[in-house]
């Protein structure tokens, strides 16, 4: 996988909520969307 550039379109992609709902980019098409990622809970970073 190439590293996104400022201007590219996300890869699809899915993932598991916390209550275990899937969840789909593609879900939130035309609707504005923050992504927000962090390090898990008690990990340096």
């Amino acid at each position: 996988m190439k590293l996104p550039q400022a201007g590219d379109l996300a890869p699809e992609f899915e993932l598991l909520t916390d209550s275990g709902e899937t969840v789909r980019l593609s879900d939130y098409r035309g609707k504005k969307l923050v992504l927000f990622f962090y390090p898990r809970a008690d990990t340096p970073g």
